[in-house]
Parts: structure tokens; sequence; C-alpha cells
């Protein structure tokens, strides 16, 4: 199951009090979908979206649940309801290993942990957050933390830092590639800029938060025929591990270790 979630594209946000949505989600072509009881559910309604995320996940319908952050008078019910039945959960607000380690406690095995890294200590901490235990890969908040640091979300210059320090923590710990934050604007060249910036930094991932988001996200997130029979040759003629030259490039060990992520991305691997 956590599988499942190491490769998926693109995660689509349906707002956990809002039942009428989650089906239509789950036929948009996104990868997975992600239920929410925390920032778009306001506080009088946490109860019922609770309640509505429970009942899908009972009937056998598969998602991500985000739950409450730590210390919210909604996380430990939050985590109680999912338990055993969630892909996987999404800790919002991410600061620490030992809140990784207290929900894995929590959850059964093979339940992943996806933790969403968007507070500035969770930046800093990212190396401790992504090694946590059933951690699968880390997600980023960047309209939460923008707003933290006095930055525009849009800015890619002002956020480079950031996202470039969870692609590093999440290569040292072993952790699947990082899903990047929502693309606030709907419309279609935002969407693009976004997605060309992520992909060009190590994001393999992107959180959707309509509909119309996921095919060219998912699009984006697939590698391209250039870049696969790119990564074909090169492993054509890597046989036997010696340093050699494809395409004019010289091929050794990294470079074949990039086409092999091409190539599992792509579904070849």
């Amino acid at each position: 199951m956590t599988e499942s979630i190491l490769t998926a594209r693109t995660f689509l946000f349906v707002p956990g009090h809002r039942p009428d949505r989650f089906a239509k989600a789950a036929a948009s072509g996104a990868d997975a979908v992600l239920l929410d009881l925390e920032d778009a559910v306001a506080p009088d309604r946490k109860e019922a979206a609770r309640e509505n995320v429970r009942t899908w996940l009972a009937e056998g319908n598969e998602a991500v649940v985000r739950v409450n952050a730590v210390g919210t008078p909604w996380h430990d019910d939050d985590v109680a309801a999912v338990a055993g039945r969630a892909r996987a959960v999404m800790l919002p607000k991410a600061e620490s290993h030992g809140q990784i380690e207290e929900l894995a406690h929590r959850v059964p095995a093979g339940t992943g942990i996806v933790p969403l890294l968007e507070t500035a200590i969770g930046i800093v901490q990212a190396v401790a957050v992504c090694g946590g235990p059933a951690v699968v890969r880390p997600a980023f908040g960047s309209v939460d933390l923008a707003a933290q640091i006095g930055v525009d979300h849009r800015s890619a210059e002002a956020l480079r830092h950031a996202r470039s320090a969870l692609v590093l923590a999440a290569t040292a710990t072993g952790r699947g590639a990082p899903i990047d934050g929502v693309t606030t604007a709907l419309d279609d060249d935002a969407l693009r800029t976004d997605l060309d910036h992520a992909v060009t930094l190590g994001f393999t991932g992107k959180l959707c938060i309509h509909p119309d988001q996921v095919r060219p996200a998912n699009a984006a997130l697939t590698p391209s025929d250039r870049e696969i029979g790119w990564a074909r040759r090169v492993l054509e003629v890597a046989v036997d591990g010696s340093v050699t030259v494809a395409d004019g490039q010289m091929i050794d060990r990294p470079v074949v270790l990039r086409a092999r992520a091409i190539l599992a991305r792509a579904g070849e691997g």
C-alpha cells in the first residue's frame, strides 16, 4: 500500500465535510484522493467531517487522510478514526522526529506517514522528520510556510531554498521524493510554471486542489518519451558497470542510477 503512495504523482484534496465530492475525486484520475480534516474544515464541522471520512474508508474506499496537527483538540480523535483504514496519514505542521514516532505507534504497521513540512522549524528539522518511522515521503506546505516567513507563496525564488532542503532531506534519509505544495491559482499557466520548477528541483508529486489540475500535473510528472528513450539507451550501453559513452555523454554509476529512476517513474522499473 505504501508503494502506491511512493509513486503517486497527484494527490487531490477533498474537504472532509463534503462527502458528495469523494466519489468524484476518486474518478478524477488523481493517483491518490486526499481527504482533508484540517484546514478545509471549519471547527464546527470537524466531527461531521471525521465521521464522513470514517464511513467512506469503512466502505472499502481508499484515501490518504490529512488529520489535524499535533496539539489541536481534534488530532487524537482524527488518528483513532482513520488508523487501519487510510492508505496513509498526512501529518500537518510536522516539526520533529518525536511527532512522527508517536504517530507511527498509533497506526498499524504498513500504514504510511506523509509529513507535511510547512513551518520554518519543520524545514530546519527536515532530516529528522523525514527519518521518522513509517515515513514514505514528505510533502511541502508552501502557502503556510510563506505566510510564516512573510513572502509571497507564488514566488519560486523565495521558497527555492526550502524546497531544495526538503528534496535533500528526503534523499538523505532514503525516502521517496517530495510532493510539492498546492498551486492556488487555477489557470493552466500558473500550474505549469509551478510544476516545471518543482520537477527541476527534484519533486515527483503534486498536491492538487481542483480536479482540473490533475491531468496536467500527471503529465508534467511523468517522464517524457525523450527522457525514457535516453534512460533506455543508458542502460543498454552500461552492461558491465564500466564507464562508457552514450549520446556524447560519459556514462558512469550516478548516470545509470538516474536512468533507472526515470524508468521506475515511468513504470518500467
